[in-house]
């Protein structure tokens, strides 16, 4: 059966205003992309950051989502590997240019010309949406659409940034903070609790429900961020988007430890005293993701398995849903059903 000629999405017209529900044509696949039926698509606090005029190149009028579960409709010219009714995957990184130096140095994730899903590309805040095919990854079994909608960003650069935080065999117990526990979060404590990690975790001042949720997943201790953890940490993650956490962790941690900055925004980081980075402590942040950091989690995930937590609704709520990520109401991710 043929996709209809219109479908139904949520548009951002003007940073710093709601979406606005509008009917547009179902894009046509062009060489080597894919459309896809959107099934769901996930809630992520970048689209926050867009919407607000944080991100600042944005493509306008714009369809937001870049954690996008969908099945395969059609097929561009030269496109192998997949097939209509095929389950999949779309990503923030949607593409590269594959000749500068960072691409051929398999270093994707900093191409000097990309672009990204539900930014400068349409994403699935929409009935329909068209993906290079490079960029579409089969998803595993065993996870519902919805379900599957968070592995495709707050799994994937969780992952990226759990790996940046060094090798947890180093040090028995490797013990890792997380700070910010919302949809990554709840993921990359799984993974590193699979890892024979210890989790503690960090959230904002009296968020009894978040750190009640972190401790359900196996987190040993949990409270707020301006709190020193029992124990010093190896390695910390910084996903909420605010700066002034850096030097927190960074005096939570052991000599020699990472500090990993997972998101693509931030607020300013305020004045670091020396002596807290001294002692070979190391600061860093992860950018985007690679095709090979896809292809490791996606196939990791149900081997944990990681289970997520998430609050289906329908595409035309996707203000709500924007708004409670806002205002910390979530426990796990808010993914979007067309």
């Amino acid at each position: 059966m043929p996709a209809p000629k219109s479908m139904q999405a949520m548009v951002l017209d003007r940073a710093g205003r709601p979406l606005k529900p509008a009917e547009l044509p179902v894009p046509m696949p062009g060489p080597n992309q894919i459309l896809l039926k959107v099934a769901a698509c996930g809630v992520c606090r970048t689209d926050l950051h867009i919407v607000d005029g944080e991100l600042t190149h944005p493509k306008l009028p714009l369809v937001l989502g870049h954690e996008i579960v969908g099945r395969v409709e059609a097929l561009g010219a030269g496109v192998e590997g997949f097939a209509p009714g095929m389950r999949v995957g779309v990503p923030w990184l949607g593409y590269t240019d594959g000749t500068c130096s960072y691409c051929r140095e398999s270093r994707e994730n900093l191409c000097d010309h990309p672009r990204f899903t539900g930014y400068q590309i349409d994403g699935g805040y929409a009935g329909y949406t068209v993906a290079d095919a490079r960029y579409v990854f089969p998803l595993p079994e065993g996870y519902s659409d919805a379900e599957a909608a968070p592995l495709l960003c707050a799994g994937l650069i969780g992952y990226r940034s759990l790996k940046m935080t060094g090798d947890p065999q180093a040090r028995t117990p490797a013990r890792l903070g997380i700070y910010g526990f919302g949809a990554a979060a709840h993921i990359v404590a799984q993974v590193a609790r699979h890892q024979g990690r210890e989790v503690y975790a960090f959230t904002r001042a009296g968020d009894a429900k978040a750190q009640e949720f972190a401790l359900s997943l196996g987190a040993v201790w949990a409270g707020s961020s301006e709190e020193r953890p029992p124990q010093e940490l190896d390695a910390a993650i910084i996903f909420a988007s605010v700066g002034a956490l850096v030097p927190l962790a960074l005096k939570a941690l052991r000599k020699g430890g990472v500090v990993v900055c997972g998101g693509i925004h931030m607020s300013d980081i305020p004045s670091v005293p020396y002596e807290i980075l001294w002692e070979e402590r190391v600061l860093r942040s992860v950018a985007n993701l690679t095709r090979a950091d896809a292809r490791e989690f996606l196939a990791l995930a149900p081997t944990v398995p990681v289970q997520t937590t998430v609050v289906p609704m329908p595409l035309n709520r996707a203000n709500e849903a924007l708004e409670r990520l806002r205002q910390g109401e979530l426990t796990g991710a808010a993914v979007l059903i067309p």
